[in-house]
């Protein structure tokens, strides 16, 4: 072998290491190029994380938008990202054969997914286009939104928490308030109840001192009707306490607004479950929320309509649902449903205390009471009351003095 042959191997042997180097380069070049596409995803969706000015739908739409830059071949990717049925993705997304997935996880429920697709026709060429470092990147995604989701679910409970402690404690306010001023009021109503019955039965007295007399009685006691009201709503009413069958209570009150339901033109529906365990509460009491809620429904379907009356239960309650299909509420009203004295009805059609009577009897029995309305889609109110709760014993006697 000369010289000039071995020069030729060297120089091949040269070039080939050169070319080796090169592509080695290349390759490192191009991992890195992967991994600063990555970062700038990952620090991008830190960003929009962290702005409290974006909603949560729109930040899920500025993360969407930065993943397709973020992998190997960024001009044929598509994203999308499904949350609770919801769906986001990028102008350009169709679904293709070749798909990368991460699901999203949020207080480890399974709350969506991330997905990047290739949906181009005879693309990519390799049979798996995605890289072992863009899947860890779509998890990482994928957990960045559940933790979202996370804290979006806790601020929204803390937000309905919070607007739970205002409302029981401006309820409560009142409560005292018109305990207080029922007290007041009560002794004072029954002397003038009082003298007035005794004046009725003195003898020789004018027609006209008698009709008097009975329009002051009457109105006595619808005052001291009121003042029950009041009293039941701010939960100082003493309690009855029996054994009862909700199915019961509604069948019994709905046999006496039958003619009120006919009247009105209003359909009855009554979905009772059978199996419905009996509860442990004062049965006037129970008779006067179906009774109020009824006549309600009836007062909001004016042209007729459908009231449905349900029973159900799980393993701690029982419930009772009263929907009808009448004029709804708007949340203003909805906001002021429970207040006392407060009504849309004209002065000679009530006095505003019915709802609020409801939810001081439910409340004093451990329950609590939910609307659900919108104006022209009706009403539903659904009062749940525990299946079993420690006797308040019993009381002849309420804090008016009545029997």
């Amino acid at each position: 072998m000369n010289k000039t042959d071995d020069c030729k191997k060297f120089e091949s042997l040269t070039a080939q290491v050169e070319a080796d180097r090169i592509e080695c380069l290349e390759t490192v070049a191009a991992k890195l190029r992967e991994r600063v596409k990555e970062l700038t995803c990952l620090y991008g969706i830190s960003q929009i994380i962290s702005d409290p000015d974006k909603s949560f739908a729109q930040k899920i739409m500025h993360i969407l938008l930065l993943l397709p830059p973020a992998w190997q071949y960024a001009a044929r990717a598509c994203a999308r990202i499904i949350i609770d049925g919801e769906n986001y993705q990028t102008p350009d997304f169709q679904c293709g054969k070749h798909q990368q997935i991460a699901r999203i996880c949020a207080m480890d429920q399974d709350r969506g997914v991330v997905e990047i697709h290739y949906a181009e026709a005879g693309f990519p060429p390799k049979k798996n286009p995605f890289l072992e470092e863009e899947q860890s990147l779509l998890n990482n995604v994928a957990g960045q939104i559940g933790l979202m989701i996370e804290r979006r679910d806790a601020q929204k409970i803390k937000s309905e928490l919070q607007e739970q402690l205002i409302e029981a404690a401006r309820l409560s306010a009142i409560g005292q308030l018109a305990a207080g001023v029922a007290h007041e009021l009560n002794e004072p109503l029954n002397t003038i109840l009082g003298f007035a019955q005794l004046v009725q039965k003195t003898a020789g007295l004018p027609n006209t001192a008698k009709k008097d007399l009975k329009k002051i009685t009457d109105a006595s006691l619808h005052a001291r009707s009121i003042i029950r009201e009041l009293l039941i709503f701010a939960r100082q009413s003493p309690h009855i306490i029996t054994t009862m069958s909700l199915n019961r209570i509604v069948e019994d009150e709905l046999s006496l607004l039958e003619s009120m339901c006919l009247k009105s033109a209003v359909e009855v529906r009554r979905i009772l479950d059978p199996d419905l365990p009996e509860i442990v509460a004062d049965k006037s009491q129970m008779l006067q929320i179906l009774s109020n809620l009824v006549v309600n429904a009836i007062q909001a379907m004016p042209e007729g309509g459908v009231l449905t009356i349900r029973t159900s239960f799980d393993s701690f309650d029982v419930s009772l649902a009263v929907e009808d299909t009448g004029i709804g509420m708007n949340e203003e009203l909805k906001d002021n449903i429970f207040v006392p004295f407060f009504t849309t009805k004209d002065v000679d059609q009530g006095t505003g205390l019915g709802l609020a009577v409801v939810h001081g009897i439910v409340t004093s029995h451990g329950g609590r009471i939910a609307v659900e309305s919108a104006p022209g889609q009706g009403s539903r109110f659904v009062v749940t009351l525990p299946r079993k709760q420690k006797p308040a014993g019993k009381a002849n006697k309420g804090n008016d003095g009545t029997e």
